[in-house]
């Protein structure tokens, strides 16, 4: 059985939260392991489809991105429609040949801001890697190594910026703490107030390789 097998099944029983799509956001600080949580969250959904924050954001941009977003995926999920964005080339600095994003019964977005306060009413589930932001930066900065130094400095600084005003941690259905072997879940902060959708009871999943 896949590590996040359980997981999976629960998101699947949520009720619809944009248009016939659940949509499941997976936040965190940058390099806290969002992008590796979320692709295999994807497989134990069987393939779920995943936007890539990353794939919205641009230099220009790191945070501004909320109206393409709204505009390219959240109003033609809530139609039951193919969704269609143009990705960011982080390199070329330009945006690239549109991708499809199909209405599926679970879509995943993943990256920093997932879980903001504009999102979240589209959500039906916000699911926080509980890394504090001093360790993901200092996972980020050396997986990018010093060519990128200059970079972190900038979007270390504007991601404190968008968190202090928009945090997301209060907000999530589960914390998501990576262990030495898989992932330990538990019940997020959100749920204390009764704005967000229960969730999981304290569990460890094994990692799959």
């Amino acid at each position: 059985m896949n590590d996040l097998s359980l997981l999976a099944r629960r998101l699947r029983t949520l009720a619809p939260s944009c248009g016939p799509v659940r949509l499941i956001a997976v936040d965190g600080h940058a390099g806290s392991g969002k992008s590796t949580f979320a692709a295999r969250l994807a497989a134990a959904l069987g393939d779920a489809p995943v936007l890539h924050l990353d794939d919205v954001a641009t230099h220009e941009s790191f945070f501004t991105w909320v109206d393409r977003l709204r505009e390219q995926v959240l109003v033609p999920l809530e139609r039951g429609e193919r969704a269609r964005y143009a990705p960011y080339d982080w390199t070329a600095r330009s945006f690239g040949a549109p991708r499809d994003l199909e209405p599926a019964p679970v879509v995943l977005i993943e990256g920093v801001g997932a879980g903001r306060r504009a999102l979240r009413p589209h959500l039906a589930r916000l699911l926080w890697m509980d890394l504090p932001a001093a360790r993901s930066w200092e996972r980020g900065r050396r997986r990018d190594g010093p060519a990128l130094s200059e970079f972190w400095d900038g979007w270390t600084a504007a991601e404190a910026e968008h968190f202090s005003a928009d945090p997301s941690r209060p907000h999530a259905d589960t914390l998501v703490r990576q262990l030495p072997v898989g992932y330990e879940l538990l019940e997020g902060p959100g749920t204390a107030s009764g704005t967000n959708h229960s969730v999981t009871e304290r569990e460890r999943v094994a990692p799959s390789y």
